[in-house]
């Protein structure tokens, strides 16, 4: 019954990443678009997720981390060219 469940989180996840670019695509604004790439970051880290609990292993946790990493930073780029318009300063 638990891995029925998780099966049905991993579809529901799936329409929600598929949404999510559909977002990135389209999105009317940059900002829409950040803001999905990030949803679609944490998509895909409970996605690893709940594949680490079907699996009964802790073997992806670096993927999971590298990831979030990468979702935080590019966040963040995103952020301060929306703020400034450049992302290095050759100040």
């Amino acid at each position: 019954m638990f891995e029925t469940i998780l099966s049905w989180i991993l579809v529901a996840k799936c329409v929600g990443a598929l949404l999510c670019v559909i977002r990135v695509l389209i999105g009317p604004t940059l900002s829409d678009r950040i803001a999905a790439l990030d949803t679609l970051g944490l998509m895909l880290i409970g996605f690893v997720g709940i594949l680490m609990i079907i699996q009964d292993t802790i073997a992806y946790t670096e993927v999971v981390l590298v990831i979030a990493i990468l979702a935080f930073i590019g966040s963040i780029a995103l952020a301060k060219f929306l703020e400034r318009g450049t992302l290095f300063d050759r100040d």
